[in-house]
């Protein structure tokens, strides 16, 4: 029983370790850190629209906020000043005839109540700047300015955010395995893939990435090496018409990486396959990109996808996502190098050999015939 145990939480401490050295999650997050980077992060401040874009919304909307209300204090400060400076405040008891920059700011709240009204253009009409100093004309000015660039700034940032195409690549889903089985007389991995929405993509175009550690001949070892995967459907891989879910497939023939594993042995490689699927967003023109990945024990050799697009008798398409992912066991060669060998052995079969020491001779027939 202790053994038994022991073997199971080893499996799950494997496995755990596994699936967190996955560079790139199912729903197309990197997982990846740098460190030692030289470069300090004022680089970050110089494109600063890319930064503020990349932050998370909780972090956007505390800088949001705290532009607006910092920028406002701040001004109320200067109103405050100014008033201060001019005696325009109750405690310095101004005459009747004195004539204050703003008229009733008569503290701290009343100065920020003023900034608020003059970045944000509310014009209450109870305080007003008048012409009889000129530090609270240009002031003014100034905060009018600055309040439309900051206006200007945070509120395209919240709408690129929003109409970010990351948002649609949420809408673009990949089945949760991919399955190894013949198509065509050909042994190919498959990989379903589908739109969620009715809108298309322009353009689409799909491929994958097989990241691996190699050892070159010289003795370096290359972590996360990628390698070219080329993933098709029949009408080829660009321009997809991606009106419903598609099955994608890669020809595992002799230039294939897969072409040496096997049935057996393909839990055993250390391998991550990443799929990628760029295209255009129909509503906005803007570029959407959508990748996935797979491990080793997310590859089902074997198995063939389980139908999914159905006619009803209305005469509609009907795609029930129930069956997505789900997969169906089929016979399956051993591998692609068997299937490869047993297609040439067919074909040597075909094909006639000449042998040059074969010589034919006529034999005479005799037409005496002895009884």
């Amino acid at each position: 029983m202790f053994n038994y145990l022991r073997k199971r939480f080893t499996s799950h401490i494997r496995e755990r370790s596994r699936r967190r050295a996955r560079l790139v999650s199912k729903d197309g997050r990197c997982n990846i850190e740098f460190g030692n980077v030289e470069q300090s992060r004022f680089v970050f401040l110089i494109d600063i629209w890319t930064t503020i874009l990349d932050l998370r919304w909780r972090y956007k909307m505390t800088i949001f906020i705290s532009a607006f209300l910092g920028s406002w204090f701040l001004f109320g400060l200067l109103w405050y000043v100014v008033a201060y400076i001019h005696k325009d405040l109750p405690e310095f008891n101004p005459s009747i005839n004195h004539t204050p920059c703003v008229e009733n700011i008569n503290g701290l709240t009343s100065a920020f109540l003023f900034s608020l009204e003059t970045q944000v253009t509310i014009g209450y009409g109870f305080r007003c700047v008048t012409e009889q100093c000129a530090t609270a004309i240009f002031l003014l000015i100034f905060q009018s300015i600055l309040g439309v660039i900051i206006n200007s700034f945070m509120c395209g940032a919240i709408l690129a955010k929003i109409s970010r195409s990351k948002n649609r690549a949420k809408t673009i889903t990949f089945s949760k395995n991919a399955v190894i089985s013949k198509r065509g007389g050909k042994l190919c991995l498959l990989i379903r893939v589908a739109n969620l929405r009715k809108s298309l993509l322009i353009g689409s175009h799909i491929y994958g990435k097989l990241l691996k550690t190699t050892i070159t001949p010289e003795g370096e070892t290359i972590i996360l090496d990628q390698v070219n995967i080329e993933f098709v459907v029949d009408a080829g891989n660009e321009n997809l018409f991606f009106i419903s879910p598609l099955t994608i497939y890669h020809i595992i023939d002799k230039n294939s990486p897969f072409f040496h594993m096997a049935a057996e042995t393909i839990l055993q490689q250390d391998f991550e396959l990443v799929v990628f699927l760029d295209g255009t967003v129909e509503a906005t023109s803007a570029t959407c990109q959508v990748r996935t990945s797979y491990i080793p024990e997310e590859v089902l050799w074997g198995y063939r996808f389980a139908p999914i697009v159905s006619k009803t008798k209305e005469g509609k398409y009907r795609v029930d996502f129930q069956n997505f992912s789900k997969t169906v066991a089929v016979e399956t060669p051993h591998c692609a190098f068997c299937l490869c060998n047993e297609k040439e052995a067919k074909a040597k079969e075909k094909k006639g050999y000449d042998n040059p020491g074969f010589v034919l001779s006529e034999v005479s027939e005799t037409s005496d015939t002895k009884m």
